[in-house]
């Protein structure tokens, strides 16, 4: 069973798996919007259900020996309900210890959950990165509720025998990214003067679709794989001003970054009330893949340059 097969990285599993034309596969989701676009006659099929603390899911549950979590209550930046940490946990905490009970009681053997780096935190210093045995307080909400879901997953993991997985990827990209990645191949794609020339002693660690979904699936039947957390990345950390080069040549542009002081970035950001933003710049935040190769015998399959080429070609095909 997939969840969250009409988000970005859920149909990115869900295509994956439908070429393997022996796996019965099914979805839940509040709606089917799947674009099928691989053999439209593999063995799909689709339930309807909200993922919280009442719904039902034993009739999709019949049978399933793993599920792959993938659905979330997303991380919003300016979120404007009244209690954003309640609705966070009525999703990805309740709603998920829910979905794995019930899971436990229908015979499931495994459950991957894929949680977050925010659970590690939102920056690191360079060359001090994250790692999956952290145990750092989550400094927002979402990160909050997916800290929590780990960890009442991990207990009834102890309580039943259910063997979990959980995996936290990075700043994840590729054909169909939105947001602050999208916003930034466009800047990038006009091929003119941007400002980011002094950016240059950050690092980040970006994890592209394909490499995220190559894990997931590897993560289905590893034997190794079980009762283990895994961090995840392209394994190629680069600074902003890195980052553009590389986008620039994917896009075959030409670049040109002025070296614009990065106290300009941090003064503008206090004006503007962009401070996230600019520390999401100018920041670090970087993990280390170690425990993920060595446990799993893994690694990316795409490099950076590639997944950025592959990304590029589906930005630009979107603009013609």
């Amino acid at each position: 069973m997939l969840t969250g097969a009409t988000g970005f990285v859920g149909g990115a599993v869900l295509t994956q798996l439908m070429q393997q034309p022996d796996l019965a596969i099914r979805t839940l989701g509040r709606r089917i919007t799947v674009k099928l676009s691989v053999n439209t006659s593999a063995n799909v099929t689709h339930f309807i259900g909200e993922i919280d603390s009442a719904t039902d899911y034993s009739a999709a549950l019949c049978d399933i020996d793993v599920i792959i979590h993938c659905a979330a209550r997303a991380h919003i930046m300016y979120d404007e309900v009244a209690d954003p940490l309640a609705e966070y946990r009525r999703v990805n905490v309740e709603g998920t210890l829910n979905l794995a009970r019930q899971g436990v009681a229908a015979g499931i053997k495994r459950f991957v959950y894929l949680s977050s780096i925010k659970v590690n935190g939102e920056s690191t210093s360079v060359g001090s990165p994250f790692y999956e045995s952290d145990s750092l307080p989550a400094k927002d909400f979402y990160g909050q509720s997916k800290a929590e879901a780990e960890r009442q997953l991990i207990e009834l993991s102890k309580e039943t025998g259910l063997e979990v997985v959980i995996i936290r990827p990075t700043l994840v990209y590729g054909p169909g990214v939105k947001a602050n990645f999208a916003a930034l191949m466009n800047l990038v794609s006009k091929g003119i003067p941007l400002p980011f020339g002094c950016v240059t002693q950050n690092k980040r660690s970006l994890v592209s679709i394909a490499n995220l979904v190559d894990l997931i699936i590897t993560c289905i039947d590893h034997p190794k794989a079980a009762n283990q957390v895994f961090l995840v990345s392209d394994d190629h950390d680069v600074s902003t001003s890195e980052m553009v080069r590389e986008m620039a040549k994917a896009l075959d542009k030409s670049t040109w970054q002025l070296p614009i002081p990065i106290w300009c970035y941090k003064l503008v950001g206090k004006l503007f009330n962009k401070s996230e933003v600019v520390d999401r710049l100018t920041g670090s935040l970087q993990v280390d893949i170690s425990h993920t190769k060595e446990i799993l015998g893994w690694k990316p399959p795409q490099t950076l340059q590639e997944g950025f080429k592959q990304t590029s070609a589906s930005f630009s095909s979107s603009k013609n």
